[in-house]
Parts: structure tokens; C-alpha cells; sequence
């Protein structure tokens, strides 16, 4: 007993083992990066019907539908780009102390990490991309609405209340506003000279972990070119590790910056390039692009009704995470099981028809045929670049 409890105390030392006042850690076993070890805080978060959502919302939309093996969601995406936070800013803290990174640091990055897709709606990015331009008029993006739901989770489930496990972990109302920026960017625009409220500009480097807005390399990117490769059979080229060792905190221009190696240049390289044949090869192929058609008009078609939500109409759901949290991939099958009240109008009952025909047509393969395909003009290619 005592060689135990002198083992356990070597790894209470070295910040591997938890008090009891806190938790325990726990061991997921993922397929893309083996067997990870996930703190009392993201479990906590885990734990939550908010995040547990993400299981019934597939990574890669309807792409399922051309790649058998494409059946990944959001929920273990999410996993990974905690893992992988997690291990980026520790490798850093680990090389370069005089950095300042501090545990409450590295809690945050794993829990935007963790956080960053919770407000993804039905079929990823065809509803924030389509679906909401087309009925709202405004800019919206998922980005904010997994800002206001990781709020909302908060409050809910009361994890910053005294005695809630984000306090006796020591996370204040600054971090909370860190964490959202990590995933939604500044909350303060106005300021122009440092637009962030969670971190001073010393740290500015923590912003481009989990989502890069500079340079767009980051750990969010990297977990889902490994984990789609994988689960599409497309190989990858591109070694996350790698990177992560030979990374450096340089100041540039005034600002302290995630800088890599010359020599790793080829390394980043096959991030671009696997990123490009995911899009040509998957994401932008001409049958995923009909699916996505015909999702944003099955949607579009319902987007009168109350029946799914029960509160709000699904273009409204987006400010009313109650309500929102209830929007999956789940929605076509709660619109072919949808049978109007007597009394409703003709309108809505011929467009949820129409919507019911479409949803058949997926689940039949009659799918929308690509009838041209051509490549953009030079110009339009070097817009904005």
C-alpha cells in the first residue's frame, strides 16, 4: 500500500492524477488518434444532452450517401479537436516556459476545442451556408450559435454556479468570454488595436489553435482531414505530430505568432493538398452537391412549421438554443412522420408533401443528375488573392 500511495503521489506531482474533489479523468479509445485522455471539465460538458446532440449529426452531411464509411459525426470530431488542443498548447507550454501558459489556459483551448461544432445544424453546412441566408436575409453562422449554446449549457447544467466543477477548477467569467472567442471570434470589434476580452495580446497566439483566422492552420482542420481520410478510404499525406514538434512561438510584426520551420514546408503542404482532393473527391462531388440541393429544399419547404420544434419555427430556432438543440440530421425522418392537423391550410399541405417526395427520393437514390461542369474563369480564381 505504501509504494502504491507514493506512486500516486508522484503522479499527483506531475499533474497526472486527479483529486477526488475534482473527478476523474477518463480514456476514450478513437479511432484516428488511439487512446486519449479527456479532464473532469470536458467530461462534464460531455455529459450534456447539448453536446450528446452532436451524435445524430453527421460530419460530412450526406456524403454517407456516396461513401458508405462516412457515417463519423460532429460528436467524435469534437473529441479529437479537444484531444488535439490539448496536446498542441502542452507541447508548447513544454517548450517554451517562458511563454506563460498556465493551466487555466490549456482548459480553455480543450474546451473550445471540445465546444467549437456544438452549433451545427441539420446537414453541417448546408444550413448555415444555405438555409439561413435564403429565409433569414441575414449573416448568421454556426460559429455563433456554438458560442450561444456552449453558453447556454452553462447555465443550464450550472457549471460556473459556486461549487459547479468550472469554478473548482478555477475558470472565471474572463475565461468563459475566452473560450467563446476561440470559437466565434472577438467579442469586441470596435477595439481595433486588440478586439479580444478573454486574453491580453501577449497571448494572441492562443487564437490560432483551435480556430486560425490568420493563416486557417489549425487543430480543428487537422482532426477532421484525418478522420474523414480515414472514413472515406482517401489517404493522407499530412503528419499533425510533425508539425506540433517543430512549432514555435516567434513575435512577428509586433505580435506573437504559432511559426513553423523551413524544412516543414513540404509537411504543410500535403494539408492544403489532402484538404483539396477531400473537396474534389467528397465535399464538392457532383452527387453530394445534388444532395445538398435537396436537403436545403426539404428544409426550406418545412420552414413554416412548428411541429418539429414545438416552440419556434426552424429559421427561428437559431436565437432559441431550447429549441435548437432538437435540430439534427433526425429532421427528415420527423418530416416524413409529420401528418398536419385538420384545419391546416392547402399551402402547407402541398409543401409538406413536396417535402416528403424529396426526402423519398434521397432514401431511393432518384437523386438531381449534373447536366454541366466547368471550371471557373482565371479571374474569379485570383479574386481576393
Amino acid at each position: 500500500y505504501g509504494e502504491c500511495l507514493e506512486v500516486k503521489n508522484f503522479f499527483v506531482k506531475i499533474g497526472c492524477w486527479p483529486t477526488p474533489s475534482v473527478g476523474n479523468l477518463k480514456i476514450f479509445n478513437d479511432p484516428i488518434h488511439g487512446s486519449i485522455k479527456l479532464n473532469p471539465i470536458c467530461l462534464a460538458v460531455i455529459d450534456t444532452p447539448q453536446f450528446q446532440r452532436l451524435r445524430y449529426i453527421k460530419q460530412t452531411g450526406l456524403c454517407y450517401f456516396i461513401y458508405p464509411g462516412a457515417a463519423h459525426n460532429r460528436f467524435e470530431h469534437s473529441l479529437g479537436v479537444c484531444y488535439l488542443a490539448g496536446e498542441f498548447i502542452r507541447t508548447l507550454k513544454t517548450n517554451q516556459p517562458e511563454l506563460g501558459i498556465d493551466e487555466k489556459d490549456v482548459f480553455c483551448l480543450e474546451l473550445a476545442g471540445l465546444c467549437h461544432d456544438l452549433g451545427h445544424g441539420p446537414f453541417s453546412h448546408v444550413f448555415d451556408a444555405k438555409f439561413i441566408p435564403q429565409v433569414r436575409k441575414t449573416p448568421w453562422k454556426h460559429e455563433t450559435a456554438s458560442s450561444d449554446m456552449f453558453e447556454y449549457l452553462v447555465q443550464v447544467h450550472g457549471l460556473m454556479k459556486e461549487g459547479g466543477i468550472f469554478r473548482k477548477f478555477g475558470l472565471s467569467e474572463t475565461d468563459m468570454d475566452f473560450i467563446k472567442e476561440l470559437m466565434a471570434g472577438p467579442s469586441n470589434r470596435g477595439n481595433a488595436e486588440w478586439p479580444y476580452r478573454g486574453r491580453e495580446k501577449a497571448k494572441a497566439y492562443l487564437y490560432e489553435i483551435v480556430a486560425n483566422k490568420r493563416n486557417c492552420i489549425d487543430v480543428d482542420k487537422w482532426d477532421y482531414i484525418a478522420r474523414d481520410c480515414h472514413q472515406l478510404g482517401i489517404k493522407n499525406n499530412f503528419d499533425y505530430t510533425r508539425f506540433i514538434k517543430f512549432a514555435r512561438v516567434i513575435e512577428v510584426n509586433g505580435e506573437m505568432q504559432i511559426c513553423i520551420r523551413d524544412k516543414e514546408l513540404v509537411n504543410l503542404y500535403n494539408m492544403f493538398s489532402t484538404r483539396y482532393v477531400l473537396h474534389k473527391n467528397a465535399y464538392q462531388h457532383k452527387v453530394n452537391c445534388a444532395l445538398d440541393i435537396i436537403s436545403y429544399k426539404i428544409v426550406s419547404f418545412c420552414k413554416a412549421f412548428n411541429d418539429f420544434l414545438k416552440k419556434c419555427t426552424i429559421s427561428e430556432s437559431i436565437n432559441d438554443m431550447e429549441a435548437y438543440m432538437h435540430l439534427t440530421d433526425n429532421i427528415l425522418f420527423k418530416i416524413l412522420d409529420t401528418e398536419l392537423p385538420e384545419g391546416e391550410s392547402q399551402q402547407n399541405r402541398e409543401e409538406l408533401e413536396e417535402a416528403k417526395i424529396l426526402i423519398r427520393r434521397i432514401f431511393s437514390r432518384n437523386l438531381f443528375k449534373c447536366i454541366l461542369e466547368s471550371q471557373p474563369l482565371r479571374s474569379t480564381l485570383m479574386e481576393g488573392v
